[in-house]
Parts: C-alpha cells; sequence; structure tokens
C-alpha cells in the first residue's frame, strides 16, 4: 500500500466518457435508477463541525459523563491516533497528492463487491464505514474488505439519526457496531463515521473516543449518491469538488455508484492523484 498505485488503464473508450460526463454544465437531474435506501444519509449533515475536550490522564472524555455500558469496548483496542489531526477530520492534508474514497458499508453485496474489485483492479484502495446489521447479515464482508487492502470502520449498529439520540443509546450504537467489527476481524477499527449525518454533534465526538475511536471520520466532498442522480450526476458532483487531500462520500448499494467508479478512478488518476486509504491520507 506505500508502494506507487498502478495507474488506471486509459482506455479510449473511457476517456471519452468520461470526458462527456465531466464537461456537462448543468446540475444532476437523472432520474434515479438505483434502489431507494432505507435510511438515506442527509445532504450536508445536520449540524456544523464542533471541537471536543482533550481526553484526560486515563484516556476518558474529559467532563463528558459518558455511560459505562456493558461492553465496553477496552482501552487496549484503541485504535491508531494521528498526531496533529483534529478530532473531526474532513480532509488531508491539501500539499499531497492523494485522495480518500469513503464508502457508507451497507446494501447489495453484490454491489459492494463490485465496487472493491474495480477498486483493486485500478490500484486503488477505499475506506469502508460498515453498518453493524449490515455486517450481522453479511459477516464475510468484513474480512472481504480487509483482505483488498481497505480501511474497515464504524458507521453505527443501526444507521439511525445517532446525533438526535441520548447517551445512552448513542453509545450502544457505536459499541455495539465496534463489537460485531472486533469479532469478525479482531479489531474495533480505525476509523468511525456518524450515521445520518456529516458531523457528530461534541456528545457524539466524545462517546466515540471512550469506545476507542480518537477521530470522527468526516469529510469534504459529498457525492450524493444516495439520491440517485444517475453515473453522469455523480462524476459532476465528486469532480468538480475533488482537490489534494479530499475525503469522498459515497455509498454501497447503488448501481449509479458502481457505474460511476471507474470514470472517477480515470479522472483521479488524470489529475495524477492517487486513491488510498484515510490511514494512508494522514500518515
Amino acid at each position: 500500500m506505500n508502494g506507487r498505485r498502478t495507474p488506471v488503464p486509459r482506455r479510449g473508450a473511457l476517456r471519452t466518457a468520461a470526458g462527456a460526463l465531466l464537461a456537462g454544465a448543468s446540475a444532476a437531474g437523472c432520474a434515479p435508477d438505483g434502489p431507494p435506501r432505507a435510511a438515506p444519509e442527509a445532504p450536508g449533515g445536520h449540524s456544523s463541525p464542533a471541537g471536543t475536550g482533550a481526553p484526560d490522564a486515563a484516556g476518558s472524555p474529559a467532563g463528558t459523563g459518558a455511560p459505562k455500558a456493558h461492553g465496553a469496548v477496552a482501552p487496549a483496542a484503541v485504535a491508531r491516533r494521528f498526531p496533529g489531526q483534529p478530532v473531526q477530520i474532513e480532509h488531508g492534508s491539501r500539499g499531497r497528492p492523494r485522495v480518500a474514497l469513503t464508502f457508507h458499508g451497507q446494501g447489495d453485496p453484490t454491489l459492494a463487491r463490485a465496487v472493491l474489485g474495480q477498486a483493486e483492479r485500478a490500484g486503488a484502495r477505499l475506506t469502508v464505514l460498515a453498518v453493524g446489521s449490515w455486517l450481522d447479515r453479511y459477516p464475510d464482508m468484513a474480512r472481504r474488505i480487509l483482505d483488498g487492502g481497505h480501511d474497515l470502520g464504524n458507521h453505527t449498529q443501526s444507521h439511525l439519526d445517532i446525533n438526535a439520540m441520548d447517551e445512552e443509546r448513542a453509545y450502544e450504537e457505536i459499541t455495539t457496531c465496534a463489537r460485531r467489527l472486533r469479532r469478525l476481524t479482531g479489531s474495533i477499527g480505525t476509523w468511525f463515521r456518524p450515521s445520518r449525518a456529516r458531523y457528530a454533534t461534541p456528545l457524539v465526538q466524545d462517546l466515540a473516543r471512550r469506545a476507542g475511536y480518537p477521530h470522527v471520520l468526516s469529510y469534504d466532498v459529498d457525492s450524493l449518491d444516495f439520491t440517485s442522480p444517475g453515473v453522469a450526476g455523480v462524476t459532476r458532483k465528486v469532480a468538480g469538488e475533488l482537490r489534494n487531500g479530499s475525503v469522498v462520500s459515497l455509498h454501497f448499494g447503488y448501481r449509479d455508484t458502481v457505474a460511476a467508479l471507474p470514470l472517477l478512478l480515470t479522472e483521479i488518476d488524470r489529475r495524477r492523484l492517487r486513491a488510498v486509504t484515510t490511514t494512508e491520507l494522514l500518515t
């Protein structure tokens, strides 16, 4: 993963299709052609990013009163920290030609495998934030993601609006998914992303840190693929906002996304960027 990524093949037909899609100036307006999502992400999230207190000497969030729920993740399972990075991360360094394509992990596993396969054939690595109930249903997906060299993290257990929950329920959403990940892979994963929100509230940030996630992973480019805008809509939205250090929000389970990914990877390669895991983006 630390080596140079194999360039995406520059097939003429693919470049032509990508150029035609990227040239469109109008906003995406294609009719949805993907399955409706049971609990869609809200565009842009519900709140602005906010800071949080530093951990106290024992490693617990300072001043949170976080519930000591049964089954809390032990400190020994704490994911890696990235010195100098804020608690809530939106992007990496703007001075390095790298981007992170992050996927909210739920939906048809056949489509998820198609996305992973496309990325791997292009030499790209992804970050998958998995929903715990999805892993319960498709436990083999956890190992499939890791075996492909991708990052795997926590996107709550039930994919409900975690920012609207009380402390106890929100903490249980985080730790239940963490236990699923640890059971399937031996680790809770490096990353936590709040469900149905772009940013975590200060309370949710503190609960995530108590559960073993030093950082909350947000994003600076929202593909809006969950609205099923069509392949052209997904491609234009991402390509129009992508730059050094970008963290892109995408979703498994949508045919638009599967079809758009080769075009996005071609555009990333054309700009001499590398699609890497979030861990590599921030290292």
